[in-house]
């Protein structure tokens, strides 16, 4: 009688090293998912505090960096809005491009760059010719230019408006590429635009909110996004606007008390 001999069993492989020392070493997957942990547990425990004051929840600011959740959303706020294509396809680009004239910008303003040197994507004018299949990779953001003559950006604190004109050398679309060659001048809101300005903040529970209009030469004010948790320090500097105080008397006493 023989008995078959089991073959040796191999060692277990060794453990894998805890996420945190992962991430310590570089490894890019371990570090993805430290920063996915991180987010998710103390962003979890920040979001999830009882009775606090956000300016504003980091939940309600994530809704609203859709940038198709904005575009419904100013619409049904009362703005006007450019006429606007979100694809990735080639036909529908193209055609949208040939009708007017269009500018291109992403569709979130993520983390980019350019052999290693931190780097961003403006808004750029774009025409059909330019458009190729590699359009299909992606969703892009298609919109008609606005024949501006100048851009303002509003911020809203709580019920407070602070608006500011920017103007930039002829020719340049996203005035972001020229930060050097602006000037500044603090402007009234309109009253039905300060209107708009709440309803849209209402539809997503926001108490902050960075807007980006278009002027043209009639007066009128062209939504064109909403960054809810804008960059508004330098624009205080610049325009002579109380950003800071309102944002003050908004998280110690609930409500801005500037007029």
């Amino acid at each position: 009688m023989s008995a078959a001999i089991p073959p040796p069993v191999p060692d277990p492989p060794p453990p894998a090293p805890p996420p945190a020392r992962a991430a310590a070493g570089r490894s890019p997957p371990a570090a993805r998912f430290a920063a996915q942990e991180n987010r998710r547990g103390l962003g979890g425990v920040l979001g999830a505090l009882p009775g606090c004051l956000y300016l504003s929840h980091p939940q309600a600011i994530a809704r609203a960096e859709y940038k198709p959740a904005q575009l419904d959303a100013a619409t049904r706020a009362g703005f006007m809005v450019p006429a606007t294509l979100i694809t990735n396809d080639l036909g529908e680009a193209k055609q949208f491009c040939a009708e007017q004239r269009t500018i291109y910008k992403p569709l979130h303003a993520g983390a980019y760059e350019v052999e290693g040197e931190p780097a961003g994507i403006w808004a750029a004018p774009v025409e059909a010719s330019e458009i190729d299949g590699a359009v299909s990779h992606s969703g892009h953001l298609f919109q008609a230019q606005v024949p501006k003559v100048a851009d303002v950006r509003t911020v809203v604190v709580g019920q407070q408006v602070f608006a500011a004109r920017i103007t930039a050398p002829p020719g340049v679309v996203d005035w972001r590429a020229e930060y050097q060659s602006l000037s500044y001048e603090p402007v009234a809101c309109p009253d039905g635009i300060r209107g708009a300005l709440v309803r849209f903040l209402a539809a997503f529970g926001l108490s902050f909110g960075a807007f980006d209009f278009a002027v043209t030469t009639d007066g009128a004010w062209w939504f064109l996004e909403c960054n809810p948790n804008g960059q508004w320090a330098w624009l205080e500097d610049a325009a002579g606007l109380p950003i800071t105080s309102a944002i003050a008397d908004l998280l110690e006493n609930g409500a801005s008390h500037h007029d």
